[in-house]
């Protein structure tokens, strides 16, 4: 089934600007057997390590995070970027491979040591999955886990997650080698 995923994966060209391989998921998850797929393999693997929140990063994580949030009972805290959340907010500088951005989480969006389970659709370089789990642990929570359904394995962004964050445990369903 994992290469089915994958096939369902398309690459756009040049896209948002030239040089950039774009991954497209729309067609994974209009896949009813292949969403469904992807969504019980993350639950499944999250289960065992407790989480007491999932957070999704905006904003093709929410596609991911929603879902494996309602199948684990949990509720769903969400990353997103500056100035798009409403109340009080904690920020973090985020950069990725397009532009310097910054994240943002209510502050109370998570507490106290909860045990959290960060999910987002892909790792390129790692730079903005650092930015979130440096998010979640300033607003004083353990993250438990980080999972993407893509890892742009030649980008070697799952290497710098580990540098920055030894102690958090990843899940990348589908490597791209090139």
């Amino acid at each position: 089934m994992i290469n089915r995923v994958k096939a369902k994966i398309l690459e756009v060209k040049d896209f948002p600007k030239p040089g950039i391989g774009f991954k497209d998921i729309t067609p994974l998850i209009e896949d009813a057997a292949c969403f469904n797929y992807v969504i019980n393999t993350i639950a499944s693997w999250a289960k065992e390590k407790k989480p007491q929140i999932v957070v999704g990063i905006e904003s093709r994580g929410f596609v991911f995070a929603a879902p494996v949030a309602y199948k684990l009972g949990l509720g769903l805290a969400i990353i997103r970027k500056k100035g798009k959340l409403p109340r009080k907010t904690v920020c973090v500088r985020a950069p990725n491979e397009y532009a310097v951005e910054y994240f943002e989480m209510h502050n109370d969006s998570i507490l106290p040591n909860q045990r959290v389970l960060i999910i987002d659709d892909l790792i390129a370089t790692g730079s903005s999955s650092i930015s979130a789990l440096d998010l979640v642990k300033k607003l004083g929570g353990k993250v438990i886990g980080f999972v993407s359904v893509i890892d742009l394995a030649f980008l070697n962004g799952v290497e710098n997650i580990k540098k920055a964050h030894p102690d958090v445990d990843l899940l990348s369903l589908i490597q791209f080698k090139e």
